[in-house]
């Protein structure tokens, strides 16, 4: 049935739907005209022609005529066209359509509904059949044939826009129909499976969800079953599959999917399951089961395989895996089902073929480390994780490997995804190991133990903050009397036995493990293990791995391979001398080496600490501990003999080396003299540089002389070493060796300029490569490149036009050989890395300046012949450029060659720096080539005597066989190559002015590589995309040892970083067009966020983690620049533009995160952060709210979620808040014309509040909450002088209860803060005031606590899962104070009121575990940050003396435990358990005092009545 449009619809519908009914029964309107059958069927013409007098309108001669137009069109109707329709025009037309228009009117559907019923009920009681049966089957011809309609997607799961019309039509006709008893939901199902290769996964989903009919129904009225299982995983793959792909109907994919896993998992693991059902009871789940097993199978497979990222594979198995989520799960997570289908899914992962045997396993264990994991496998296992419990966890592991064969890779990536992931895990799975390993002893099950170690070993590969190290645990397991080994003969050698048969297949460090820690073995079984160490020291052997070798300080922890001693060696000397400063005593390991290991201390520690060298005239470390071992005999005397005498020739002749000997200058002259005539001869040879044979001779006389001219022997030979190490900022040559250089270059720069005027390059023969190779020998590569460095870095302007002509060319013979030359170990600015030989080049070459620039492109090419140079004016010649005259060197020496000897002589980076500085210095170049451009140049016009350099470039650049090389994407200037180079221009020394600089960026960003696409290097027409590489190259830039190597002059960019300004406004303009554009992304409403703080994540999560000084430092370093970078941009970055919809918040998550997890610990004072990103913030606000139609509701929502989002923010409000409040009254009233909002108006209530503490009159009245209070007082009370905080201190009794626990929180963060962040122009004196201050208001608020009973040690015992108050206070402080909470607790020993604290349950178990804490600190060296100057007063070094405040701590301690009531020994065994043997004394007076209270309480005599 067509759809009508047009001011005629109506009556041509009328005629359409006439012809339909005469064609569908031909006997319709004979029996409405009343002729006998087989008579002539009569024209409408005819039909008609009695009715044209008109009838007289009767009463009831309406309803008369619609009810019989009613039956005629009930029974002439075609039933799956008029379900399907879904258009028409107006309802008040006589028209199908829209009486089942979907978007019609409800009495409209309504009587399209009502009216179908009734046809069908007809139409089936004419054809004899349930009406039920007719409906089902119509809907199920219409649902096929809807379907049908996308056939030609052959493998699609979703519906188009038009299916979905008409399938939501038909849906709403079926859902009448089951309302009425008329439509049968059993044979509608059989109809569809009867053509379910022809149904859509969507239709089915539409229907389940509609309540048309279930999927349970759907799937029980099937006869096949397996092909049911089959069809689902085919269909929930190719979902799976268009999940991923970027599609407009995603999100409905997503629900179909999550629908799809939740009915499966309810179905299939729900334990009362609806089962009144026809089919099998167990029919239904299994089925369910079965498809999720088949989808899990195969996307194990596919992981086995290996996945190919963007592949339709991976994006299958990465949705699949998704689905095992909270989101999906989260309306049923409250049944069983989703915990017992991740525990089969994980029995399925653990069992998935188990072809891998112990031995296999043993040995690649080391592979499968959580590191090395795939990140699809990590993330599946991590979801499963977070519905189980650790402990079901660990137990369902232990349950598979008792009951399957399993797969061993899978079991231990698992292992390590535990103990990574969930740290309750750790003492688990060491809990677990301990039951496999008494199991294995007591009845020697091989399973058991096989799993022990295996688990072991992936544990430990994870490091030692999550697992225990092998050696540790092997050692803590068999190394005492203790261990399950040792109770019989049986046992050992059940043990030994066990050992012996993993020695052909564990790694040589576990055997050094055993070896080293054996087992504690009786003496009468020591046959045993020396028969094991004998079979392992064998195996060790076969390894090359020697026991003896091994160095002092080796880790056997570690799983990486063995070292060698002779690289060890030096190691262990630097550690040995590192711990002999610390402690001033030959280290442990040094003297036990010298007694049970002198085959490795004599041959290899030895040699590498007495290394020859000149010796300080005061002794240092090293001498002093050479001093020491030598008087404790641990030096042999011929050896100490030989070293000193070493030493004093040191002295005498530091250089040590032939060349650098004092000689008469006649035995110096001679073979420099020779070699200058050898050099001459050459010169002389190149009036031919054909003449290959004459050359070659010359040269091999070169050669020759040069090792006399050096003062080295043939014996050295070529230059054998595998690094060069060359210092470029400062470069040093021997003076023999500088003389020696100088010549050969020279000799080469004048012999290039005589063979390019008699032949170009490509005709000159191979001379110069053989004569490249000849200064490449004899040890002299180190002093070429050395020398190099010196002319092209440190004097490239003051070289003339055949010195860089002959510089380029050489560079490029360089590069011909770099498979056969060493590689370059360079210090900065050039890069932390080992170069080849052109990129040495490249680092080298800087366009930092106007005169650096001219060099690194200078030169004509140098085919010009001699006489060129001579017309040439001298300012032309001293202007030619590097990289032109290397680039084209290299095309022309090798144009007839492979280009892969092209890839060889020149570094992308040489010919970017050439694109780069076209680019920048000619705007001629940036138009787009023509062809004719290109086409018709050859290299012959480069050699006219009146080009200049500047013509030379050009034409280089235009030349067609130049830009088919940079076609290739190794050598194609890209944006982000563009931006690191951009960056190091000078503005200062620039040749381009400040106009002129700027338009050559907007040409370069907006007009270049804005434009380009991503596979070229450019944006894809993305300003967001430029911003975000412009911000990621910056901040590299800053963090790059190039940045700091610039003059003094140059305008600071970043972090004391110099370099071009200029970047820096660009990212500021770009960062505003974003703003002022119609998708701006401080909205935030891209779920993906601002782009700034996508790139500060992604950059903080590649920083290495960790609280050591290098790690911190670095991280603190990056994030001031991420300050430095949100307070050069507009501050709406912050706070992001209000929402469209109400409440008007803007959305400031990505700061607070930032803030909350970074800024908060590096950025901030003790509570607050700093002041310029405080304003920054609230500018942002202010700037949010004018863009907000109710701003004052914009204000209060942002301030409000800064309480339990970010409350720092507010404290720092409040420290700057004298500086900051004159700023928000301004421009709130110029804008807004109204006072502050309330929750401004709030931080002001604080301040003043805190302020009247100051005055003398009565304190106003605290707002709430309290912590805000607290704050602005503890903020008031810092800046006061001594006698007002006196005051100030007396009002405090009349407080709130939470406000003085909250107020003695800040003071602690106070007292921690003046010992770790002094200020720095402070006076000693000054500091120890501030310090002590600190103490005293510490002190006093502690005596309101106690003086008014109020509890305040739960301060000391917060933790993250802490709610309300405690959650809040853990995010105003940075964790290194968190962490040093326990120096504060006993820095307040002497305030405490021990009467009262002993008295309180709590006391005891906070006391012992500020005391352990404060231990470990001491023992990690972060107590250091906090030691007092000896210049400070006694009371506070009394408090600031680590070690003096631990045993103060003790001492108050065992003095206490004594007195303290039995309620306060409750989880005592816990807190200890978790200490280990951390203060033996301490944790015996515990434990016997907890004892005593137990003994007492059992001989009470019991109160039975």
């Amino acid at each position: 049935m067509g759809r009508q449009r047009g001011p005629h619809a109506a009556s041509r519908c009328w005629e359409w739907e006439c012809g339909a009914l005469t064609m569908a029964d031909p006997r319709g309107l004979d029996s409405v005209s009343g002729p006998a059958p087989g008579a002539r069927r009569r024209a409408w013409a005819e039909l008609l022609a009695g009715r044209v007098t008109r009838q007289k309108p009767g009463p009831g001669t309406g309803q008369k005529v619609q009810d019989s137009a009613v039956r005629l069109l009930r029974s002439h109707l075609d039933w799956s066209g008029l379900l399907l329709e879904v258009e028409g025009p107006p309802c008040k037309k006589l028209c199908l359509g829209p009486l089942i228009d979907h978007d019609g009117p409800e009495a409209c559907s309504n009587l399209s509904t009502s009216f179908i019923g009734s046809a069908l009920r007809d139409h089936a009681s004419q054809l004899g059949v349930p009406v039920a049966v007719l409906s089902s089957q119509m809907a199920a011809s219409s649902i096929v044939r809807m379907c049908a309609a996308g056939a030609e997607h052959a493998h699609r799961v979703l519906l188009d826009t038009e299916q979905r019309k008409k399938l939501s039509s038909l849906i709403e006709i079926t859902q009448y129909l089951l309302a009425h008893s008329m439509f049968s939901r059993l044979f509608f199902c059989q109809e569809l499976w009867k053509v379910q290769n022809s149904l859509s996964l969507e239709a089915l989903w539409r229907l389940h969800v509609h309540n048309v009919v279930s999927l349970w129904e759907l799937l029980e009225s099937c006869a096949d079953l397996q092909a049911v299982v089959s069809w689902l995983f085919r269909n929930l793959r190719l979902l799976c599959e268009q999940v991923e792909a970027p599609c407009q109907h995603t999100d409905i994919a997503r629900a179909m999917l999550s629908d799809f896993v939740r009915i499966f998992v309810l179905m299939g693991f729900q334990k009362n399951s609806d089962l009144r059902r026809n089919v099998e009871p167990e029919q239904m789940p299994q089925v369910a089961r079965d498809v999720l097993e088949r989808m899990l199978l195969f996307a194990l497979e596919a992981l086995a395989a290996g996945l190919q990222e963007e592949s339709p594979a991976h994006k299958a198995v990465s949705c699949w895996f998704s689905t095992f989520s909270g989101q999906t799960f989260g309306s049923i997570i409250s049944t069983d089902a989703p915990k017992r289908f991740f525990s089969h899914t994980l029995t399925q992962i653990l069992t998935h073929k188990p072809v891998l045997r112990v031995s296999d396993a043993v040995q690649m264990q080391r592979e499968w480390s959580f590191a090395k994991m795939p990140p699809l496998l990590t993330s599946l296992f991590r979801k499963l994780f977070v519905i189980l419990s650790p402990e079901e966890l660990v137990g369902h592991l232990q349950e598979v490997l008792e009951t399957h064969e399993v797969n061993w890779q899978h079991v231990l990536s698992c292992v390590s995804t535990l103990v990574i992931c969930l740290p309750e895990a750790q003492q688990l799975v060491h809990d677990w190991v301990a039951r496999l390993l008494a199991r294995a002893f007591e009845s020697c099950d091989l399973d058991s133990m096989v799993t022990a170690f295996l688990v072991v070993r992936q544990a430990a590969l994870e490091g030692p903050s999550v697992f225990p190290s092998y050696a540790d645990w092997f050692q803590a397991s068999f190394g005492s009397a203790r261990g399950s080994h040792g109770c019989s003969k049986k046992a050992l050698v059940f043990l030994f036995k066990f050992l012996s048969d993993l020695v052909p297949f564990e790694g040589a460090r576990y055997m050094q493990v055993h070896i080293l820690h054996p087992p504690l073995v009786p003496n009468k079984y020591r046959s045993l293990l020396t028969d094991y160490i004998t079979l392992a020291k064998t195996r060790l052997a076969d390894l090359k791995v020697s026991i003896e070798n091994m160095g002092l300080y080796e880790d056997l922890s570690s799983a990486r391979d063995v070292t060698e001693p002779h690289s060890q060696a030096p190691q262990d000397v630097e550690k040995a001398i590192l711990l002999f400063e610390h402690t001033g005593k030959i280290p442990v390991a040094v003297m036990e080496a010298s007694i049970f290991r002198r085959p490795y201390y004599l041959s290899h520690f030895l040699p590498a600490l007495l290394t020859p060298r000149v010796l300080p005239r005061v002794p240092d470390s090293r001498a002093a501990f050479i001093e020491s071992l030598k008087r404790a005999d641990k030096i042999p005397s011929s050896l100490y003999s030989t070293y000193r005498h070493a030493c004093s020739t040191a002295e005498k002749n530091p250089e040590n080396t032939a060349p650098g000997m004092k000689v008469e200058p006649n035995c110096v002259d001679e073979p420099l003299k020779l070699l200058m005539i050898a050099l001459g001869g050459l010169r002389a040879a190149m009036t031919d540089p054909a003449q290959y044979d004459v050359l070659s001779a010359q040269i091999a006389v070169i050669s020759e002389r040069l090792g006399p001219a050096l003062g080295v022997s043939e014996d050295d030979g070529s230059c054998e070493a595998s690094k060069i190490q060359l210092s470029v900022l400062a470069p040093e040559l021997e003076q023999q060796e500088q003389k020696v250089v100088d010549l050969l270059l020279t000799s080469f720069c004048q012999n290039l300029m005589a063979a390019s005027s008699f032949a170009p390059p490509d005709r000159q023969g191979p001379w110069a490569a053989r004569f490249t190779m000849t200064m490449c020998g004899h040890a002299l590569l180190p002093a070429v490149l050395t020398r190099l460095c010196q002319l092209l870095h440190h004097q490239g302007p003051s070289l003339s036009a055949s010195h860089v002509l002959g510089l380029a060319a050489l560079a490029v013979h360089l590069g011909e050989s770099r498979s056969v030359l060493p590689e370059v170990h360079v210090g900065p600015p050039a890069p932390a890395r080992d170069l080849s030989i052109p990129e040495f080049f490249n680092s080298l070459l800087t366009c930092r300046t106007a005169e650096s620039s001219r060099l690194c492109l200078k030169s004509v090419p140098v085919y010009m012949p001699l006489s060129a140079y001579r017309i040439i004016p001298a300012r032309l010649c001293g202007g030619t450029w590097f990289c032109t005259a290397a680039i084209s060197y290299s095309l022309c020496k090798f144009s007839s060659q492979s280009r892969d000897i092209l890839y060889c002589c020149l570094s992308p980076g040489l010919i970017k720096k050439f694109q780069f500085l076209v680019f920048r210095l000619f705007s001629e170049a940036r138009d787009p080539l023509s062809q004719e451009d290109t086409a018709g140049l050859a290299w012959k016009p480069l050699g006219l005597p009146s080009m200049d350099w500047q013509r030379a470039a050009l034409c280089l650049w235009r030349q067609r066989t130049f830009q088919e090389l940079l076609k290739e994407k190794q050598f194609h200037l890209t944006y982000r190559d563009w931006l690191q180079l951009e960056l190091e221009i000078q503005p200062e020394v620039d040749s381009l002015s400040d106009t002129e600089r700027r338009d050559f960026h907007q040409w370069a960003i907006h007009e270049h590589f804005l434009s380009q696409p991503a596979a070229a290097g450019g944006c894809d027409g993305d300003l967001e995309t430029a911003c975000t590489v412009l911000v990621d190259v910056l901040l590299d830039f800053c963090q790059s040892s190039r940045s700091h190597n610039h003059s003094e002059n140059s305008d600071l960019v970043l972090g004391g970083c110099t370099g071009n300004r200029d970047i820096f406004s660009r990212l500021q303009e770009m960062a505003a067009d974003l703003e002022q554009g119609p998708a701006a992304p401080y909205s935030h409403s891209s779920s993906r966020g601002h782009f700034l703080f996508r790139v500060f994540r992604r950059r903080l999560q590649a920083l290495a983690s960790g609280w050591d000084v290098a790690a911190r430092l670095r991280k603190q370093q990056e994030l001031l620049m991420y300050k430095r970078v949100l307070l050069s941009l507009p501050p709406l970055v912050l706070v992001g533009s209000p929402q469209v919809e109400q409440p008007a918040a803007p959305d400031c998550d990505e700061f607070f995160h930032l803030v909350n997890s970074e800024l908060r610990n590096f950025c901030s004072q003790g509570g607050a952060l700093s002041h310029d990103i405080t304003v920054h913030f609230f500018r942002g606000l202010l700037n949010a709210c004018s863009q907000s139609r109710d701003p004052s509701l914009t204000a209060n929502l942002t301030l409000t979620a800064c309480q339990t989002k970010c409350p720092i923010v507010l404290t720092s409000a409040l420290l700057w808040w004298p500086r900051l409040e004159p700023e928000l009254h301004c421009r709130w009233r110029r804008c807004f014309q109204g006072p502050l909002p309330p929750e401004l108006q709030r931080l002001q209530e604080a301040q003043q509040f805190a302020q009247s503490f100051l005055s003398p009159d009565t304190a106003a009245p605290a707002p709430g909450p309290a912590w805000v209070s607290a704050a602005a007082l503890h903020f008031v009370i810092q800046q006061a002088g001594k006698e007002s905080v006196e005051s100030a201190l007396e009002k405090l009794d009349c407080q709130r209860e939470e406000l003085l626990v909250c107020l003695f929180f800040f003071s602690l963060m106070g007292l921690l803060s003046s010992h770790l962040t002094p200020h720095i122009r402070q006076t000693s004196s000054a500091k120890a005031g501030d310090s002590l201050k600190a103490l005293h208001v510490c002190g006093e608020i502690l005596g309101f606590l106690q003086k008014r009973k109020i509890s305040w040690l739960v301060l000391f015992q917060l933790t993250e899962t802490d709610a309300g108050l405690g959650r809040v206070l853990l995010r105003l402080a940075p964790d290194e104070y968190i962490r040093l909470l326990p120096l504060a607790f006993y820095s307040l020993l002497s305030y405490f009121d021990k009467d009262a604290l002993i008295r309180e349950n709590a006391f005891l178990h906070v006391a012992v575990d500020m005391y352990m804490k404060l231990t470990c600190l001491f023992v990690a060296g972060e107590t250091s940050a906090v030691s007092t100057p000896a210049n400070r007063s006694q009371e506070l070094q009394s408090q600031g003396d680590p070690v003096g405040l631990i045993r103060k701590a003790r001492l108050f301690l065992l003095q206490s435990i004594p007195q303290c009531p039995k309620k306060s020994f409750s989880n005592m065994e816990e807190l200890l358990a978790t200490s280990g043997d951390w203060d033996p004394e301490v944790s015996t007076a515990l434990l016997s005092r907890q004892q005593a209270v137990s003994d007492t309480d059992l001989y009470q005599e019991p109160h039975l009545f």
